[in-house]
């Protein structure tokens, strides 16, 4: 199986359950053969969130999203240099910073983003939902 790279939206979804979160996101998440991933640039989203009042849990996010990771089997993925200046190359579809680094982070990586946004869908990205 490929590796799957988790969009912030879907890893707060698998941590609370939500019914947003699709049957076969979740049969992904939960199939042990896949790799799962959570990149810096969601760390940094959920934190800048978190920081606007827009998010929040009961633990600090230095401490929840490591916590969280760990407890659900998710491997980090750092922000490299490569992913980083790809962006460049990407069109202009979709205007959300975060979600735009993680498309180029999939495709450096060969990954498959987990993602209900339709918009991602534009890219030349492997997808999945």
């Amino acid at each position: 199986m490929a590796p799957y790279l988790l969009d912030t939206c879907t890893f707060l979804w698998i941590l609370e359950d939500v019914p947003s979160l699709s049957a076969r996101a979740r049969d992904l998440f939960q199939d042990p053969a896949n790799e799962i991933y959570l990149s810096a640039v969601s760390a940094w989203e959920i934190s800048l969130k978190c920081a606007l009042g827009r998010l929040s849990f009961k633990e600090a996010p230095e401490r929840f999203i490591p916590q969280r990771r760990e407890k659900y089997g998710i491997a980090f993925l750092p922000l490299e240099e490569a992913a980083a200046l790809s962006l460049h190359r990407l069109p202009n579809y979709h205007k959300d910073p975060f979600d735009r680094m993680l498309i180029c982070q999939a495709i450096t990586h060969g990954m498959v983003l987990l993602s209900p946004d339709p918009e991602i869908q534009r890219y030349p990205v492997k997808t999945d939902w």
